[in-house]
């Protein structure tokens, strides 16, 4: 094969970003376990930026708080597509995958309290909630064919779902001081993308542009700047129609290829540069360690299909076509993988403690491998024994 069709071909499919993303973390493992570890740390503690606005942070603010912002921007802009026209459309497309996302936050907040509650790492309870879409969706993508579309398409809907709940707990509990100027001109900002929107606006750049200003006051309003992505993303206008490509569409194509391939990659690269030490292995088995592993993969597992089997039974929802409980399982074990998200969150929850935040890192990295691959044995095992059970 031509080797430029081989990579065309490579970053085309569904598992390029997954393979990118765990390379890139083996690779930060690499570095921060060698030489080059206390160089590469100070390269992301050292600060840029222009003292004209205040705006110098260190190289890791950037990525955390900049580049971050665009992937929600992104995530922001596929929730409101599927909320106009996908699986969140409706209240009978999108029941199911809201229940399940609701009893995926709340089960493993709740294993995770259970084991942390009134000690130093009682913060972290919003770890456990988070799935992350790039990896969970990569995994179940390696499957091809031998499991249902219905199943990728829920997977997909639950994670973005997820996606928007771990948002919110950002913006509501993970916010510290307040500066009442700054976010009175975030929310007027915010006011004048809705109303471009109302105004038929269609030109990207008039959104872009106040959507940079809108960055700039919430970062400085206290309210973490990754909000500002799924604002802007809301107020970008889109359509039902599968002729005309709307401008949410448009921006939405734009930016799948760097975020999947650039800003992740750097996120996944800058933020598990964890140093293995002694302590640190030893306090998976502390409370932090089994608060963060057993709700991802024990509480996203039960909590997802609790709550799907409650809402199946009150007839309020129905379980994916052609899908069946053992396939529900290997989803539920999926969306276990927190990875960003739940490192995102954890770097949040114990912002000025560097040696818990590591801790985290390595129980989140545990507990995403092992979500990871007992989801993709279950799906694998039994997708082609339950099609059968179907067909008969």
């Amino acid at each position: 094969m031509n080797l430029s069709l081989y990579f065309k071909k490579f970053f085309s499919s569904n598992q390029a970003s997954g393979i990118i993303l765990i390379f890139c973390v083996l690779v930060s493992l690499l570095i921060a376990n060698s030489s080059a570890g206390e160089g590469f740390q100070n390269f992301l503690d050292k600060e840029v930026g222009t003292h004209l606005f205040h705006l110098t942070y260190p190289v890791s603010i950037w990525i955390n708080d900049g580049l971050m912002a665009v992937f929600f921007l992104l995530v922001g802009l596929e929730i409101k597509r599927e909320m106009v026209e996908g699986e969140l459309s409706s209240f009978k497309n999108a029941s199911l995958p809201i229940f399940a996302a609701v009893g995926g936050m709340l089960v493993p907040a709740v294993i995770y309290t259970f084991f942390n509650s009134g000690t130093e790492y009682g913060s972290g309870w919003g770890i456990p909630m988070a799935t992350d879409i790039a990896f969970s969706l990569a995994i179940i993508s390696m499957l091809g064919k031998k499991i249902p579309n219905s199943i990728k398409i829920f997977l997909a809907a639950l994670a973005i779902v997820d996606d928007l709940g771990a948002i919110l707990v950002i913006a509501v509990f993970y916010t510290e001081q307040i500066h009442w100027t700054y976010l009175l001109l975030s929310f007027g900002t915010a006011a004048l993308l809705f109303l471009l929107n109302f105004l038929k606006v269609t030109r990207l750049i008039f959104y872009i542009i106040p959507g940079l200003f809108l960055w700039y006051f919430l970062h400085h309003s206290g309210i973490h700047a990754t909000i500002a992505g799924v604002l802007l993303a809301f107020s970008i206008p889109t359509n039902v129609s599968t002729v005309e490509i709307s401008p949410l569409e448009k921006l939405e194509h734009s930016l799948h290829f760097p975020v999947s391939f650039l800003i992740m990659p750097i996120f996944a690269l800058t933020n598990t540069n964890i140093a293995f030490t002694s302590e640190m292995v030893a306090g998976v088995t502390s409370t932090l360690g089994l608060g963060i592993i057993c709700g991802l993969v024990l509480g996203k597992l039960v909590g997802i299909n609790l709550f799907s089997f409650i809402a199946i039974k009150l007839k309020l929802s129905s379980l994916p076509q052609n899908s069946t409980w053992t396939q529900m399982a290997g989803v539920g074990l999926l969306a276990g993988i927190g990875f960003t998200m739940s490192i995102f969150i954890a770097l949040l929850s114990f912002k000025d403690d560097i040696p818990i935040q590591d801790e985290a890192k390595f129980a989140i990295l545990i507990a995403s491998f092992l979500a990871a691959v007992l989801g993709f044995i279950i799906l694998s095992m039994s997708s082609k024994k339950d099609m059968n059970e179907i067909e008969n």
